[in-house]
């Protein structure tokens, strides 16, 4: 151990009721988590001092994810094996340590280095395979695909970075996750006219310039 400061990348699973906690609420589940793991963590400046870590991407609300990113920092270099046993320790249901990494300090910002997600559609009633696959092709071929959000019409068709069809009939999607560019699985799903509610998405990668 040493004072060396230390920047942790933690990989992390969001289940159970979670996936109906937004981006700024799950923000403050990881500060409290933080604060409740003992770990020497670094705190911002100002009058209200909260725990610095940066969020990779906002979670579409009803998904559940195995590969959410995140950032913290560490006053003090500590074993990791160390820092996964008191955060595993304080760590509410729904939210689950897949792994973590050390990063260097100066790296940029997390959520600048995002490209894409990836994500898994499974129907809770059967679907026609072959019509699926048939819904599938001509997104894949239309020349846009005209969506409006908050107000704005926006083109979905260059943000589907992949889109197929398994042969257990789930639907798998990579979607843009850039800067101003990013695919929501929901869109996708209503432009192959599938209902949202009568499905499961799980988001599986994140993709991260390395």
């Amino acid at each position: 151990m040493n004072d060396e400061p230390m920047r942790i990348r933690v990989t992390y699973a969001k289940r159970g009721e979670l996936r109906y906690t937004g981006h700024l609420d799950l923000q403050r589940v990881w500060e409290r988590t933080l604060r409740r793991s003992a770990l020497p963590i670094v705190f911002s400046q100002g009058f209200n001092p909260l725990p610095k870590l940066q969020l990779a991407s906002a979670l579409p609300l009803g998904i559940e994810s195995v590969c959410e990113v995140m950032d913290f920092w560490l006053s003090e270099k500590l074993a990791l094996l160390d820092v996964t046993r008191q955060l595993n320790g304080a760590l509410p249901p729904g939210l689950e340590v897949i792994a973590l990494v050390e990063v260097e300090l100066k790296a940029p910002a997390l959520e600048t280095q995002l490209k894409s997600a990836e994500y898994r559609v499974t129907f809770r009633d059967p679907v026609d395979r072959v019509e699926l696959e048939k819904k599938v092709a001509e997104v894949l071929k239309a020349d846009s695909l005209p969506r409006e959000r908050r107000g704005k019409t926006y083109d979905l068709h260059p943000l589907i970075e992949g889109l197929r069809v398994e042969p257990d009939g789930s639907l798998c999607m990579k979607l843009s996750l850039r800067p101003g560019a990013t695919g929501r699985p929901e869109e996708v799903l209503n432009a192959l006219d599938l209902d949202c509610q009568a499905a499961k998405t799980i988001r599986d990668n994140l993709e991260i310039l390395r």
